[in-house]
């Protein structure tokens, strides 16, 4: 079982996150923005809006694991949704998304009692998972992302 201190550091990785992302694609062009970070993968753009639709999911997850007995996670095709029309629109929206899910989800994390840690959900695609394991994934999710786009940005010289 992770200590306090090693939990505190996971939330403080979430924190960070909306401003991580922010100047990871500070200044870049539309052109840029509509870039795939790796052949076949989600473009820059692509993966701003995945982040918010992820991390909102992720918000209602660690809600439904502490107020549910026995919760299911509900999954959901993350590359169908970065395909809907709202992932070509500007980032602006979801980057003010990511700013509030992440003060909030932040703030709920900070606040929960080490009891609260070992409740469980189950998750059709991974199995059971306690709120441990999923902020051990969700504390890790930004900055995976984020050093897709800023890898993509040093092979290109942005």
């Amino acid at each position: 079982m992770p200590t306090t201190d090693q939990r505190t550091a996971k939330i403080a990785r979430i924190a960070a996150c909306p401003p991580a992302l922010r100047a990871a694609v500070k200044g870049l062009s539309d052109e840029q923005l509509d870039t795939p970070y790796r052949d076949g993968g989600w473009t820059v753009r692509q993966v701003v809006h995945h982040l918010a639709d992820s991390h909102s999911n992720a918000l209602l997850r660690f809600r439904w694991v502490i107020t549910e007995e026995n919760t299911t996670i509900k999954p959901y095709d993350q590359d169908v949704w970065a395909k809907l029309p709202d992932s070509s629109m500007p980032l602006a929206p979801s980057l003010t998304m990511l700013d509030g899910i992440h003060e909030r989800w932040a703030y709920l994390l900070g606040s929960l009692p080490d009891e609260a840690w070992t409740r469980k959900a189950f998750h059709p695609e991974n199995g059971d998972m306690t709120l441990d394991d999923l902020l051990d994934m969700y504390s890790v999710h930004g900055d995976n992302h984020i050093r897709q786009i800023t890898d993509l940005k040093a092979r290109r010289g942005w």
